[in-house]
């Protein structure tokens, strides 16, 4: 459709609105206005008709005199362009008086009910371009999110990052503990993986001298869905050479401060019914004193089992030690942490990429950062000895044996980067839908997700 004249593609709902908010009752405007959006209320009093206009930047009164405008076929939910005025209406409600108004879409279904909006929780995933329509708040947590992604790029470009992008087609899986989805070549006649993470490839970056280099990309892991797991989500991942995971715990905090003052104007969130505050400097917790403090820290693999069965968890499916060990802390630490934590210092066998702490070789200088009993980012001073890297991927294997089908399946090709010299390294993957869900404050990564993947209907 032709328009005869140019509506706006910016915010211009909120700006006419502010105009209005000076005007005394009986004045309007001087300067002529244009708007667009959708009419989602009418009300016809005599030879007024008042209809409500949304756009992504808010809601405005139009004040329609239809022997001006002419014969108007309008139903709730057709996209209109305005012309006219700012002005309030007799009751002082912010208005634009209009002098021309254009049809721009016709609406071919009925809207949901537009005071409740779409209640059912699945309909409102499935159906998500009427969940945004009709709810004012789901538009705003959607523009919060857009806005979490921005400032964080913002933050890393200015302290010097490169953004890069790396496979998401891998021809080798790793970087987490995860199992990956698996595709077909045609082409190269293999089969490839989704990536389940961007590490390993981002820390040969790292060996080719790129130093600073940030992701943010969507990973797959072909994993069931929780409150807080989906199996397609985005990652923010950095690493920074000459770095060690002190700095990084310094620079995650600063990120966040940041983004929640830029996002939601300050640091203060309720988060699974707990009032938190993302304002630095974080808890720090030893994992191992952590769980000492529950009486359930042992290296022996059948006492640990003996604790975790007698206080009723089910350790059927935990076949290694280190299984045992992440099933204790998911089970009676991670639940208790309710205020930003950093848990730092964890066993060897539970992070293959992590460099050896200076005082316990069974430990690794890796951090995970929990808020409101939900680990956010997870990060590393990282491992940057090829002959090392090597043995813990011998490591890995051992636990794949022993009947943990998620432990790192190897990379003989990274190890040959490795090779050639990586300096020392701080690395972090922080869930970008899980930041987002402690930023709105929702109880489910499904809220943050736009189009979260779902069974077929039927």
């Amino acid at each position: 459709m032709a328009l005869p004249k140019r509506f706006p593609d910016r915010d211009e709902i909120a700006a006419v609105r502010a105009e209005a908010e000076l005007l005394d009752l009986d004045t309007e405007g001087s300067s002529a206005r244009r708007l667009a959006g959708r009419v989602l209320a009418r009300r016809d009093l005599g030879k007024l008709m008042f209809l409500d206009l949304v756009d992504r930047s808010g809601r405005i009164q139009l004040i329609v005199r239809p022997d001006e405008v002419g014969t108007i076929d309008l139903d709730l939910g057709d996209i209109v362009g305005v012309e006219g005025v700012a002005a309030k209406s007799r009751r002082g409600e912010p208005s634009l008086a209009v002098r021309s108004l254009q049809l721009l879409a016709k609406i071919r279904a009925p809207l949901p009910d537009t005071f409740h909006g779409i209640t059912d929780v699945e309909q409102r995933y499935r159906r998500r371009y009427l969940d945004l329509l009709m709810n004012e708040e789901s538009r705003r947590e959607a523009i919060v999110r857009s806005r979490i992604v921005a400032e964080s790029r913002a933050y890393l470009d200015e302290a010097g990052f490169v953004e890069v992008e790396t496979p998401i087609l891998q021809p080798r899986y790793g970087g987490g503990f995860a199992e990956p989805f698996v595709t077909r070549s045609n082409l190269l006649d293999m089969d490839l993986y989704l990536r389940i993470a961007d590490e390993l490839y981002l820390k040969r970056l790292i060996v080719g001298g790129l130093e600073k280099v940030y992701e943010l990309s969507k990973d797959f892991r072909n994993e069931g869905y929780s409150y807080k797991h989906s199996p397609e989500f985005t990652q923010l991942e950095w690493y920074e050479a000459y770095a060690d995971y002190r700095d990084t715990m310094a620079r995650a905090e600063e990120l966040v401060e940041r983004v929640a003052d830029a996002t939601i104007g300050g640091t203060k969130v309720v988060f699974r019914g707990h009032d938190v505050d993302l304002a630095p400097p974080w808890q720090r917790l030893r994992f191992a004193d952590a769980l000492d403090a529950a009486g359930i820290w042992t290296r022996d693999s059948d006492e640990l089992r003996a604790k975790l069965d007698e206080k009723g968890v089910d350790t059927s499916h935990d076949k290694t030690w280190a299984q045992l060990l992440d099933h204790a802390y998911s089970s009676f630490v991670e639940p208790e942490l309710i205020q930003p934590t950093i848990v730092f210092d964890w066993p060897i066998e539970m992070s293959p990429f992590a460099r050896t702490t200076d005082g316990d070789d069974t430990l690794v200088e890796r951090f995970e950062a929990v808020v409101s009993g939900m680990e956010f980012c997870n990060a590393f001073s990282e491992l940057n000895d090829s002959e090392e890297q090597s043995q813990r991927f011998a490591m890995q294997e051992a636990e794949r044996e022993a009947g943990d089908v998620t432990a790192e399946a190897g990379d003989p090709e990274f190890v040959e980067a490795l090779t050639y010299g990586m300096p020392p390294t701080g690395g972090i993957g922080i869930g970008i839908d899980r930041l987002a869900m402690v930023l709105t404050g929702r109880d489910t990564i499904r809220e943050t997700i736009l189009f979260p993947l779902l069974r077929e209907r039927g």
